[in-house]
């Protein structure tokens, strides 16, 4: 096995193990975004930390209205720093949950886009002859 051939770990959408010459030759930008079928590993991995995110924040905004709801005496006896638990939760809970998940997310798709070699400071030219920014968009 060359060193072009060696297995990143990964398999490709036929089962079979992807290259790292497979894996850096396809071009993210030109793929199609399907969210319940991604077409690349990248996309793949993205979309899990994407949906695994998601269902940390339904869990922020919703659970201590929910927890209100089913356990509305524990929620309303209980207080933190002098605030109803229930408040306390929603008030400060809830924006501080989506700070973190912020970060959390910038941090991971750091860590994405090194595995991938994303890079979103370059621009390439496309066959019109116009930049497009590694983001999608085009320059001017």
């Amino acid at each position: 096995m060359t060193t072009d051939q060696k297995t990143t770990g990964r398999e490709t959408e036929t089962g079979r193990p992807e290259t790292d010459a497979e894996r850096e030759s396809v071009d993210y930008l030109d793929e199609k975004i399907h969210m319940f079928k991604p077409a690349t590993p990248f996309m793949r991995d993205h979309l899990k930390l994407i949906w695994g995110l998601f269902a940390v924040w339904a869990v922020f905004t919703f659970g201590p209205v929910t927890a209100t709801f089913l356990a509305e005496d524990f929620m309303t006896s209980t207080h933190v720093l002098g605030f109803q638990l229930h408040y306390f939760l929603t008030a400060l809970g809830a924006p501080v949950g989506a700070l973190v998940l912020c970060g959390v997310y910038a941090w991971q798709r750091d860590r994405l886009d090194a595995k991938y070699g994303v890079e979103h400071g370059t621009e390439t030219e496309t066959e019109s002859g116009r930049t497009v920014a590694a983001d999608g968009g085009e320059n001017a």
